[in-house]
């Protein structure tokens, strides 16, 4: 699977456990370890999701936010927080599908080849798909394409990004796990 191809997959599956979160939760409490915020909830974290999917056109294209940051204080959420959230999605995948990418993609915490930064973005949205879900009770599986995709860009890598905290540690496999098990096992995501 091509690294961009990657990221459509797990930018797919964070829009679908999005538009299935029922607005009477927005306002709950979420794990502190999801976000920078003091007190995070749902709401919050969704914001920060749409942060990233405006800011996605942009990290394509090469620019950082050491160039300036236009959604740093904008609310991109409005008064419909999902349809807001779709919007930014619905963007943000037209651009990567639109194919003109920057060969360096320029993060708040470095610099990366493409491929690399597709993995980044795509384990942050596919990982946060299955953790929503889970916390909320929101009926949700990764695609047998979004898990072939992160096997091939993330897996190999875990270890070292587990070095950097973007991992908890591995997790050992109930007996007879599935693909899916497996792969959040490694990753140290899976939730019985």
């Amino acid at each position: 699977m091509k690294p961009d191809e990657l990221f459509l997959h797990a930018d797919a599956a964070l829009r679908e456990v999005i538009d299935q979160l029922d607005p009477a939760d927005f306002s709950a409490p979420v794990p502190k370890e999801w976000s920078e915020l003091e007190s995070p909830t749902l709401l919050g974290i969704l914001g920060r999701h749409a942060y990233d999917e405006a800011w996605i056109p942009d990290v394509i294209a090469g620019r950082a936010a050491a160039d300036g940051d236009p959604f740093a204080d904008a609310d991109l959420l409005g008064d419909d927080p999902i349809a807001s959230y779709d919007a930014l999605n619905d963007a943000a995948a037209a651009a990567v599908r639109a194919g003109d990418l920057a060969e360096t993609f320029r993060f708040t915490y470095g610099d990366y080849a493409a491929a690399e930064g597709f993995a980044h973005m795509a384990t942050y949205r596919a990982f946060q798909a299955y953790s929503i879900a889970k916390h909320f009770g929101i009926p949700f599986h990764l695609s047998p394409e979004l898990i072939d995709g992160l096997n091939e860009h993330v897996v190999p890598h875990a270890d070292e990004w587990r070095q950097w905290g973007v991992f908890p540690p591995a997790i050992e496999p109930p007996a007879g796990a599935d693909e899916e098990t497996r792969l959040l096992c490694a990753v140290g995501y899976w939730v019985e």
